[in-house]
């Protein structure tokens, strides 16, 4: 065949899609999922190494509190004291200079011829210790016996007959007349008063039966006067002069003082001498 008897085909419409032809591959999207877990994970990371880098400062803290404690109270080195930081995590209060609070313990710890149980809770406590802390607090518990020897100092009190029966200490006071002898029971209240203790006569007993302060000045006249007086007992000689008692009552089997403290103890040296008594 010659060219001129060849049928003609028509150019491809470009306009057409070949149905042969492959569609694009769609693009593929990216899963959010595992950066958000490396995200938890490292927030988990940073929450743990916190508490760890803030329980280690606690520790830290605690210890050097602790060695303050026994060097200041004599206390022997394996002597038990507890310390307790309060106002949450310690990095910030560190970072801010002070500690919100501080709360030192120990059982049997000795103050000149006394010993007995001391809680000690001070409030904006400087890292420095060259500043006042805001505010301190103490309570000291002592049993019979150590309030025995106490009341043995003052001149005249009858400390061997001394018992505690809540809410008063008890003793029996001997009135003698014309040779014979009338022991008296008596009930007596403790206060703090200008931070001395003072005990007060609330409760007579004569032969088992109870008497007013009338009644016992009728029998015995002003002989009586030596049982219805007031005690008052100094206890400048045991506690520092920044220390003052505030209030003490009888509790169970114990007497349970509470004493303020001048904030400036920390680093005054004159407020941490113990005092005297006149």
């Amino acid at each position: 065949m010659t060219g001129e008897t060849q049928p003609t085909r028509p150019l491809p419409d470009p306009g057409v899609q070949w149905v042969l032809a492959s569609p694009p591959e769609p693009r593929r999207r990216r899963r959010a999922w595992p950066w958000i877990v490396a995200l938890a994970v490292m927030l988990a990371l940073a929450v743990a190494a916190w508490f760890i880098v803030d329980a280690i400062a606690r520790d830290l803290v605690t210890k050097a509190i602790r060695e303050q404690a026994v060097s200041r109270l004599a206390l022997p080195p394996d002597h038990a004291v507890d310390v307790t930081v309060d106002g949450g995590a310690v990095i910030p209060q560190l970072i801010s200079g002070s500690l919100d609070a501080v709360t030192v313990s120990s059982d049997d710890v000795t103050m000149g011829t006394l010993t007995g149980d001391v809680a000690v809770t001070a409030h904006g406590v400087p890292i420095s210790g060259d500043a006042p802390a805001e505010a301190a607090s103490a309570t000291v518990g002592i049993d019979e016996e150590q309030l025995r020897t106490l009341l043995a100092t003052v001149e005249g009190f009858p400390a061997d007959t001394l018992t505690l029966a809540q809410p008063n200490v008890d003793m029996t006071f001997d009135l003698g007349v014309f040779g014979a002898s009338f022991p008296v029971g008596v009930g007596l209240a403790p206060s703090a008063v200008e931070g001395d203790i003072v005990l007060t006569p609330a409760r007579l007993d004569l032969a088992g039966a109870q008497l007013s302060a009338d009644d016992l000045r009728a029998r015995f006249g002003i002989i009586a006067d030596a049982v219805l007086r007031d005690w008052t007992v100094c206890i400048a000689q045991y506690i520092p002069v920044g220390v003052t008692l505030t209030d003490i009552a009888v509790e169970g089997e114990l007497v349970v003082a509470d004493l303020d403290i001048d904030g400036g103890i920390i680093s005054d040296p004159a407020l941490q001498a113990v005092g005297t008594c006149e």
